[in-house]
């Protein structure tokens, strides 16, 4: 995972602000208050004053919503954290977020330590999109270092909230891929995952174990951050792996809940996928019993199952026998202004479905302009695209507006750099 180290920068004095309502933190809301609206294609002065007023207003509203995640009531606290979440799933905010970074990292803690569970599972989503928008780099890793404690006494506390052991279960996987720094720490927050879903393992008499479905949803939340670390382990660490966990993940295909069938079957064509990537002619000793058990549920007509819960298991198990028999999968296009990402492998599926878990309908956005994620997925640096291109493509308004976006970032950086170069000389 590349490391991107950036340099940080001080914050500023912030303005009092009143109280926002849960209209404020809509995409559409934040929309309409950006600075990138349709109109800033044009760069004429008048539009770039609009647009530094758009911009102050917008950052205003934010800063009232970090404000607000101290307030007493529980409410204002839980739309604080829902405004901050949708802005940063929506929108690039690097510059504003670094320089109040641990004011947020603050801020998230003590809602984790005090809130209860929606709060809580608010704020351990924001964690995760903070870490998303500062990148790989010092930043996240102090933001991570600071609640990776917090995430796993949620976790491992039988007693705590189930919706937010949940949250924390998605979390704490993608902070732990884009933050953290030591492969060994790794290891130990994969143990912690583990410690979750090897509970749905089968018992020693071959019965499964009984569990309600809010339990079961956190061993699925467990075994999928699980899956997401093992690509990033090393061939060594794969290999104990496959060795411990393969024989048994298969059990969890007869689980009650669709959601784990499907859990572990792509946990187990991602790990045929890393295995072969290791040695071309790996074999496993019950490969015909596991093609057995995928062909079954590839063309399960259970009359006791719901009738979208098969179609979806259908279709999904389909790919991952053809994984498991012949090493194939089915490749899918992700359109995204004018470029196109191809998702080819069981490992960037896996990584492209846990960033979108968080950012939503703002992923587009994210691999047209968050540097980060165009970087995990190798996509190199932002594709700038002018508006009588966009216009002839005929894309919505919308997408206009993500382009206009990532074209005003690219502007204002382009104007601080000729004013830095004029300082310059002004003091030579």
């Amino acid at each position: 995972m590349p490391r991107n180290k950036k340099k940080n920068s001080k914050g500023g004095q912030q303005r009092a602000v009143q109280p926002f309502s849960d209209e404020d933190a809509s995409i559409e809301t934040l929309s309409h208050c950006s600075s990138f609206s349709d109109v800033t294609s044009v760069a004429d002065e008048g539009g770039e004053a609009s647009e530094d007023t758009a911009q102050e207003d917008f950052q205003y509203k934010l800063k009232g919503f970090i404000d607000s995640t101290v307030d007493k009531s529980a409410k204002t606290r839980q739309g604080a954290l829902d405004g901050l979440k949708t802005a940063m799933a929506t929108r690039i905010l690097y510059e504003f977020i670094s320089e109040r970074r641990m004011t947020i990292t603050d801020s998230i803690e003590r809602c984790l330590k005090k809130g209860k569970g929606e709060e809580q599972r608010a704020a351990a989503s924001l964690a995760c999109l903070l870490c998303i928008q500062l990148g790989s780099g010092i930043e996240s890793e102090e933001v991570f270092k600071t609640l990776k404690p917090i995430f796993k006494t949620i976790l491992a506390d039988g007693s705590a909230n189930i919706q937010a052991r949940q949250a924390v279960a998605t979390s704490l996987g993608l902070c732990t891929l884009v933050a953290e720094d030591d492969i060994l720490d790794v290891q130990a927050t994969m143990e912690c995952f583990e410690n979750l879903f090897t509970r749905s393992y089968a018992r020693a008499d071959g019965t499964c174990p009984s569990i309600n479905p809010q339990t079961s949803q956190l061993r699925v939340n467990a075994l999928l951050s699980w899956a997401l670390l093992l690509t990033i382990c090393s061939a060594s660490q794969l290999k104990d792996i496959l060795k411990k966990h393969l024989p048994r993940l298969q059990q969890l295909l007869e689980s009650d809940d669709v959601n784990m069938r499907i859990a572990a079957g792509e946990t187990i064509a991602l790990l045929f996928e890393l295995a072969r990537d290791i040695d071309t002619e790996f074999e496993f000793d019950e490969w015909d019993e596991l093609c057995n058990k995928l062909n079954a549920l590839a063309t399960d007509c259970n009359k006791h199952r719901a009738k979208t819960d098969k179609r979806k298991q259908r279709s999904v198990f389909r790919d991952v026998l053809k994984a498991v028999e012949e090493g194939d999968f089915q490749s899918e296009t992700i359109r995204f202004g004018t470029e196109r990402m191809t998702i080819d492998s069981w490992v960037r599926k896996r990584t492209y479905d846990a960033f979108r878990e968080f950012v939503g309908s703002g992923m587009n956005y994210h691999l047209q302009a968050n540097e980060f994620i165009r970087d995990v997925f190798e996509l190199g640096p932002p594709v700038l695209v002018d508006s009588a291109t966009m216009k002839a493509m005929k894309i919505s308004r919308f997408e206009r507006h993500l382009h206009n976006s990532a074209a005003f970032k690219a502007r204002t950086k382009a104007r601080s750099k000729f004013r830095d170069k004029r300082v310059d000389v002004g003091e030579f």
